[in-house]
């Protein structure tokens, strides 16, 4: 068998029907989308969710909750995370982004105290909880709010 042998198996490829090619075709005319209606018109057809006129489920169903428009997306980093910046290092939303450790849109960074650390790091960050800056100072390193 080559290439130029091959073809699709019988049946398996069937060919478009042509509409609106005169009546002799079987489906000239209105091709085959009846009279009149919104369907039959050309750029006819329901939107998505439409139900024919019934009330539809998105507006049926009962809303709960409360969505604040004022909501700060707060990046959380732990002081476990902090592990993989060597000593000395000065830990900002720079160096935290590039480490992988925040991404996409935020309105902050904060530190929380779950973890330790045993060597002296430089943080320059939006928020920090009093554990982790506790923790951050008894290791010999400095935390700064900007």
């Amino acid at each position: 068998m080559k290439l130029n042998e091959l073809s699709p198996a019988k049946g398996s490829r069937k060919a478009l029907t042509r509409l609106g090619r005169g009546v002799g075709s079987g489906t000239g005319k209105t091709a085959g989308r009846g009279t009149k209606g919104f369907n039959s018109r050309s750029g006819g057809g329901v939107r998505p969710g439409y139900e024919g006129g019934q009330m539809p489920l998105h507006r049926r169903l009962p809303k709960r909750g409360f969505a604040n428009i004022f909501r700060k997306n707060i990046a959380v980093i732990n002081i476990r995370d902090l592990k993989r910046f060597t000593k000395g290092s000065v830990v900002d939303a720079a160096a935290l982004v590039g480490a992988g450790l925040v991404s996409g849109k935020r309105d902050g960074i904060k530190l929380l105290g779950h973890g330790e650390i045993d060597y002296a790091l430089d943080i320059k960050i939006n928020k920090v909880s009093k554990s982790a800056r506790e923790k951050v100072e008894a290791a010999g390193g400095k935390v700064e709010v900007i």
